[in-house]
């Protein structure tokens, strides 16, 4: 019953389970602008990992009973797994997905930072990630089994790349599904604050300070990279591209939802 009453009124955030950054650090940074005022005017200091917490492999001491609401929380775990009292529908749930392309090579690059096991090559990394066998599973049975099962859950599907393309325009579809009514300042403010470059320096909100306290790992620059569309195509060689399109084509066959795999598609 615990995990029931966690889940009261809170705002519960899924992703697929690759999209690790930036996406989930970037919805993470956005939702935080929308609730908490005090972060939004900038006199908040709490990290991303204190205020959106991750549900299933938080670092931090918490009692999530004890958050005030709304409560608001990231995960990566399929519809599954998730606890069953999210099926009553008073949780809402933000599903952001990307282009699989990206996420890939998103994912290989994350993984030379924190402690997973590490491809010298991407198409070492390919053969894993379309087998399934990195952390979080298969991409492809993640992003089918949320939206099959869409119905269960209160829930909205946002696109990564359209947040990047209209990032005030994804901000307001976000806040018309939270029923959440933000002033013309509040608006600028939040989205000010979401642009990826302000982000990238705010270390509230970029995981620098995360990867020296909790894991040790001293890292040059900023641990959020480039957060673009299209950048698989500076790792991927054509047959490597040719390959996941095969695959991407045969496992998501009549899937509705839209991918844009290229900065110029709209």
């Amino acid at each position: 019953m615990a995990l029931l009453s966690v889940f009261w009124r809170n705002l519960f955030i899924t992703e697929n389970e690759n999209n690790y950054f930036p996406g989930t650090i970037w919805l993470q940074q956005i939702l935080k602008l929308i609730y908490f005022e005090e972060y939004r005017k900038n006199t908040g200091n709490l990290e991303t990992d204190f205020q959106v917490p991750f549900f299933e492999y938080s670092n931090q001491i918490m009692d999530f009973l004890k958050m005030p609401s709304p409560r608001v929380f990231s995960t990566h775990l399929p519809y599954y797994l998730v606890p069953s009292g999210l099926k009553n529908k008073k949780a809402k749930i933000i599903y952001v997905y990307r282009n699989p392309k990206d996420i890939m090579c998103s994912y290989f690059h994350f993984s030379k930072k924190m402690p997973l096991p590490v491809t010298s090559t991407i198409e070492e990394f390919m053969k894993l990630f379309l087998e399934g066998r990195v952390m979080g599973s298969l991409w492809f049975d993640h992003i089918k089994g949320w939206y099959k099962h869409k119905n269960l859950f209160n829930i909205e599907f946002v696109m990564y790349e359209e947040m990047k393309k209209d990032l005030r325009g994804s901000i307001v579809k976000i806040c018309k599904f939270l029923e959440k009514e933000l002033s013309d300042e509040d608006m600028d403010a939040v989205v000010t604050q979401a642009m990826f470059e302000n982000m990238k320096s705010d270390p509230r909100a970029n995981y620098d300070d995360i990867l020296k306290v909790q894991f040790g790992i001293e890292e040059k620059g900023h641990f959020l990279r480039k957060g673009t569309i299209g950048d698989w195509k500076n790792y991927m060689t054509v047959e490597q591209n040719e390959k996941f399109d095969k695959i991407f084509q045969r496992k998501m066959k009549d899937f509705p939802l839209k991918f844009i795999w290229d900065m110029n598609e709209e």
